[in-house]
């Protein structure tokens, strides 16, 4: 019998046999439902009005559900019109005020169609279900058009409805909920298969949106432990996600997203390179500031700054902590500064840019008053930001580095393999580790570093191992044998900046790797999947997303605008329905014009597999704690019956 207090405790919610029983009736109904559809998004770095029109459009999903409704009824240009009102409703209600004749009588027919679209989108839950999905303004009025009967003169009923909104100026607010609704019914459930933050400037508009929503989940892929390590007080971490972003240009995003103070790095960067023009750091201009319109020059002089500033930090990190491995990368020690040469993998390069006068060639790594007095000003920004330590809360409740559900497994990177194909054993925290072990060791790190450092460790101290994870060629966000940022600043041979990819990356192709990987975490290997993204498909050249026989799937196709020029796309999305697993490849996606229009481009669809029978969510994780809640349920009933509790009425 499950444990007696525990019963108790249920009996306060289900207080009697009937209670329980209706419960039990519930719950065995909802075993019988299809599984409802997953959703995969990897790398999205930044590029939130991308981001958000995928999860909108559930990546052509939806844009599939109108042609199933409408498809033999309407034109095709009808049906775009729909997913138009569907993906942007402010955008398209603006621009019907303008183009209808009569506004009013197109908002009844569009308010007709989206309730006829959300139908089908629901019926793979329970009513309960979906009424807890509806905004609370509108979901007296949504329940009882999206479960209107066929009643005589009933409809009559509807129409008042809809015409009263209309009359009364709340169609447009209605119809925005519609949509909104659509959204989260198409994708109950949200895979973010890493890397949030950086390149792009809407990092923290993202995460916004992601607390907002239910049913989300994220494997933390290496920008992403960058900033939870920033956000901890970990200085290695904090001048890295400040260099990248400075050059990409995100002032916006850093200044007024998450209130860091950059006054004191402008202002050391002009004094000190005012006259430099610091040709190898001019910033990447994706982007333009709103209300943080750094002049490109400056930029440059403080991408310079930062990036010496971080390159003596980590030459500090480094010195901290020799297990890590990285000593031949620590290049400010290898630099000569009367030669401006540096030495790299044992040998000598000519350095491009010698104009390093806050380095001291007796102690390189030693931070200069001022450098000490802009560190100690980005620290306080980042550890005190309300904002920052609210969404990096959320990447520790809602993340980690794996996930395992439905027999399916999802990462961000790699995992680390020898050249023979073998799980590489990796000395970390004087033990040795290796395969599914290792990623849950440094999981653990990661949470002990946050939450419950070590005697004697600060939290920024404890957060290196973040740092190790975002450069380390030991590490499985990274996957590459090294990170060559100094290089590509200082030194003009172009064969000194590649960063050779890890094993893995070449045994891909092989089932027999996604087979060990799948086993070695309590997988069935002839049933499930592997998900990651983190290095881009070149699909121009030829590279494919699917690897290891259908068994692998790598999904960052390059939703980043910095990567598009090299993948030739704008990312892929995967999709898991009760029946199907599809990919979704995109084009890079368009703002909205001046006119007011906006071009949609429907994915390309790529059926990858098709199961032989529908999946329930009895045959889910769900199922599994919806079996054990019946069985407690069931506990209860007899505790009810033997008289060990008594029923209240």
């Amino acid at each position: 019998m499950a444990d007696m207090q525990y019963l108790k405790l249920l009996a306060e919610k289900y207080p009697n046999r009937r209670a329980a029983r209706t419960e039990i009736i519930n719950l065995r109904a909802i075993l019988a439902l299809p599984k409802a559809t997953e959703f995969f998004l990897s790398d999205i770095h930044g590029e939130f009005d991308a981001f958000q029109y995928f999860v909108r459009s559930g990546s052509g999903m939806i844009r599939m559900r109108i042609d199933e409704v409408f498809g033999n009824l309407l034109t095709v240009k009808e049906c775009d019109d729909i997913a138009a009102l569907i993906y942007n409703p402010e955008a398209e209600m603006a621009r019907r005020k303008k183009s209808e004749a009569d506004f009013d009588a197109w908002c009844k027919v569009a308010i007709r169609r989206l309730i006829a679209i959300c139908r089908i989108v629901s019926n793979k839950y329970t009513r309960s279900k979906v009424k807890k999905r509806l905004p609370k303004a509108s979901s007296y009025i949504m329940d009882e058009l999206l479960f209107a009967d066929d009643v005589p003169d009933r409809h009559k009923y509807y129409d008042e409805i809809i015409d009263t909104l209309i009359e009364y100026g709340a169609a447009e607010v209605f119809m925005s909920d519609l949509t909104e609704t659509i959204s989260n019914l198409t994708v109950d459930r949200l895979h973010i298969i890493g890397d949030i933050f950086d390149r792009g400037a809407k990092s923290h508009m993202i995460m916004d949106y992601l607390m907002a929503n239910q049913g989300v989940d994220i494997q933390w892929g290496n920008h992403d432990v960058l900033w939870m390590g920033a956000a901890c007080g970990n200085r290695s971490c904090i001048s890295t996600i400040i260099r990248i972003n400075v050059r990409y240009n995100n002032f916006d995003m850093l200044e007024v997203g998450y209130g860091f103070n950059l006054r004191p790095l402008a202002s050391l960067a002009e004094k000190i390179y005012g006259d430099d023009p610091c040709e190898f750091f001019k910033p990447n201009l994706l982007e333009v500031n709103k209300y943080d319109p750094i002049p490109p020059e400056l930029a440059a002089k403080m991408h310079k700054m930062i990036s010496i500033i971080q390159f003596k930090i980590e030459g500090q990190e480094i010195l901290k902590h020799p297990e890590y491995r990285l000593d031949k990368r620590n290049l400010l020690l290898n630099t000569d500064f009367k030669k401006g040469t540096v030495k790299v993998d044992g040998q000598e390069y000519p350095m491009r840019d010698m104009n390093l006068p806050t380095v001291d060639p007796k102690d390189p790594l030693k931070l200069t008053e001022e450098e000490e007095e802009v560190m100690v000003a980005l620290e306080s920004s980042i550890v005190t930001s309300e904002k920052l330590q609210k969404h990096i809360n959320y990447l520790f409740s809602h993340g980690a580095l794996y996930k395992v559900m439905n027999g399916n497994l999802f990462y961000h990177g790699c995992m680390q393999f020898d050249e023979k194909g073998e799980f590489k054993t990796v000395t970390i925290d004087d033990g040795k580790y290796k395969g599914a072990a290792y990623i849950r060791k440094l999981d653990d790190m990661i949470r002990e570093a946050r939450f419950s450092p070590r005697d004697g460790q600060s939290s920024a101290e404890a957060a290196s191992i973040m740092w190790y994870l975002w450069l380390s060629e030991d590490s499985p966000l990274f996957g590459k044998d090294k990170m060559t940022t100094f290089e590509r600043y200082f030194i003009e041979d172009k064969a000194t900046h590649k960063e050779n990819k890890v094993p893995y990356y070449k045994l891909m192709d092989k089932e027999e790797m996604a087979d060990k990987i799948l086993a070695d975490f309590g997988l069935d290997p002839e049933k499930g999947k592997i998900l990651n993204g983190h290095v881009p498909v070149k699909l121009k050249d030829g590279e494919k997303p699917v690897k290891a026989g259908g068994k692998l799937y790598v999904i960052d196709g390059g939703i980043s605008k910095a990567y598009q020029k090299t993948t030739g796309i704008a990312g892929y999305t995967a999709i898991m329905t009760s029946k199907h697993m599809y990919l979704a490849e995109h084009k890079p996606y368009e703002p909205l014009k001046e006119d007011g229009t906006q071009v949609f481009h429907r994915p390309v669809m790529h059926l990858e597999d098709t199961v032989p029978e529908r999946i329930r969510i009895r045959d889910t994780d769900t199922g599994a704690e919806l079996r054990e809640q019946i069985s407690n349920l069931e506990e209860l009933l007899y505790a009810f019956k033997s008289g060990s509790i008594k029923e209240v009425y």
